[in-house]
């Protein structure tokens, strides 16, 4: 049997985005090209009523499949999505395979699992079934205003807003394409303020501005702009980790005027190889984009500031300062340790108004040999830039991501921790 290789495009987005809007719109435009669209619940995605075929579900004992009429299906992700993608490429009958990440689903996951399996064909020498095509997050410009809305970032909502929030973020941090929709909806200098936030987030996605999600197929269909390792290293917070020119030492009185090395957001990512160890990884060059070519909203910029430094934070003065600090940062996110605790390695995260800090797992200068780190020295030129006599490869690293942030008072604040 002859296999074609399946795309599939996977669409994220919050309830009320339009991502409905966005695949009925698919549906419909897709002229003498059939796709298969997966969802989490058929009574989440209406598909529009003169789609579907008369009688409507295929079979009475099946109710989580509709057939369209031009020859379209829509299913409930009822089995593994290994078997259900297997099943329907299998028939043969599907051009294209949309994936509906329901509102509270990471797309990250999802992501991982079809190209596992892209990996697993090759492996096998096996021919490639279906590979991940793009994916698509699907934005309220209206809603991401206010998110992103001047003074406090974030607003203090309803219980359960922050989850939602700091999904928003991942988001729009893990995708190929932002479809910014309800452009209408807000003013101009409003509309650039949201640009500038998602490209400050992901200074690599295409950002295509709709209203009810009115969208070339050209755009998001067989675009073949998916790379599990460009995706997940494009967010903005991961490129200013990696970058070694902003690691300037707040141990060390410095003039003030020193390599402050403040670029502002826009960078284009040189796709390279990345090389892992456990939690650094860096890589170099942030191409700086000087034109912006937007004049107005001066006064609303999002900047960014990395702090580093050798010697550990004062756990308890940490979470003081964590629990105070909300102004302005959208985003912060990296790599710690404490006093009285030094041999580990802690990864904190702020995504809105919800803050995380997470053990990471002890430092290599704490479980390895002498050997050992010695070995990584000499055959890993990271780590040896991580090394250092005194700390070993213990260091603070925070990237902070933000309206107008302050960060000599940052980094005012953060020295006396």
């Amino acid at each position: 049997m002859d296999y074609k290789t399946v795309p599939i495009t996977l669409i994220t987005g919050y309830l009320g985005s339009g991502k409905t809007t966005l695949i009925n719109h698919i549906l419909k435009n897709t002229k003498g090209y059939k796709c298969a669209v997966i969802v989490n619940d058929i009574g989440e995605v209406n598909i529009d009523a003169e789609l579907i075929e008369q009688g409507g579900v295929v079979s009475s004992k099946d109710e989580n499949l509709v057939a369209l009429q031009n020859g379209c299906i829509c299913c409930t992700l009822k089995k593994d999505l290994i078997e259900q993608l297997a099943d329907l490429v299998n028939s043969q009958k599907y051009d294209h395979i949309l994936i509906e990440a329901s509102g509270i689903c990471e797309p990250i996951p999802i992501a991982q699992t079809i190209c596992y399996m892209e990996e697993e064909f090759k492996k096998q020498k096996l021919p490639l079934f279906y590979h991940l095509d793009a994916v698509v997050s699907v934005t309220d410009a209206l809603r991401l205003k206010d998110e992103f809305g001047c003074g406090d970032v974030f607003k203090d909502t309803v219980r359960g807003e922050e989850d939602l929030e700091n999904l928003v973020i991942q988001q729009i941090e893990f995708c190929d394409v932002v479809i910014l929709n309800k452009v209408d909806e807000i003013s101009k200098d409003e509309l650039l303020r949201v640009k500038k936030a998602v490209k400050a987030l992901q200074p690599n996605a295409k950002i295509i501005e709709t209203n009810y999600c009115d969208v070339d197929m050209k755009e998001i269909l067989d675009t073949n702009m998916f790379s599990f390792e460009k995706a997940a290293t494009s967010a903005a917070w991961i490129q200013e980790f990696e970058d070694w020119s902003n690691e300037v030492d707040a141990d060390k009185d410095h003039d003030e005027d020193e390599d402050e090395h403040e670029h502002e957001h826009e960078h284009h990512h040189h796709e390279e190889e990345h090389e892992h160890h456990h939690h650094h990884h860096h890589h170099h060059e942030n191409g700086i984009d000087e034109n912006d070519d937007e004049g107005t909203a001066d006064e609303y910029d999002i900047n960014t500031f990395v702090y580093y430094r050798r010697r550990p934070f004062l756990r308890e003065k940490f979470e003081d300062w964590v629990a105070s600090n909300g102004r302005n940062i959208i985003r912060a996110k990296g790599i710690l340790y404490f006093v009285g605790e030094e041999k580990y390695a802690y990864v904190y995260e702020s995504c809105g108004r919800q803050r995380k800090l997470t053990n990471n797992g002890t430092w290599y200068a704490v479980k390895l040999s002498k050997k050992q780190l010695q070995f990584l020295i000499e055959n890993d030129k990271n780590f040896a830039h991580d090394y250092d006599e005194k700390y070993g490869d213990r260091l603070i690293k925070l990237v902070f991501i933000g309206q107008n942030l302050d960060k000599e008072g940052i980094k005012k604040e953060l020295d006396l921790i």
